[in-house]
């Protein structure tokens, strides 16, 4: 592996604000703000505007897709074949 070609690869905070959810993991990201962990240690944070914590899917709050509906409402616009006029 060739030196100096690679980013830094070390300790990152990621913060969601609207959840007040934060993890602490390792990646490339890199940020001017720092934040003082729960181990005392202090790394670097970077804001995220979704996480597990705030997105519906993994929120159970996701609107289930009707596909029976969907079929319908489309055969009733545009009919359920090139035949049907």
């Amino acid at each position: 592996m060739q030196q100096d070609k690679h980013p830094t690869y070390g300790p990152v905070v990621f913060r969601d604000r609207s959840a007040g959810y934060a993890f602490l993991t390792r990646s490339t990201a890199t940020s001017e703000q720092t934040i003082e962990w729960d181990d005392g240690k202090t790394y670097p944070v970077v804001d995220v505007e979704i996480s597990s914590e705030s997105h519906p899917f993994f929120t159970g709050q996701a609107r289930p897709v009707d596909p029976e509906g969907e079929i319908a409402k489309f055969e009733r616009r545009y009919g359920s074949g090139p035949d049907a006029k």
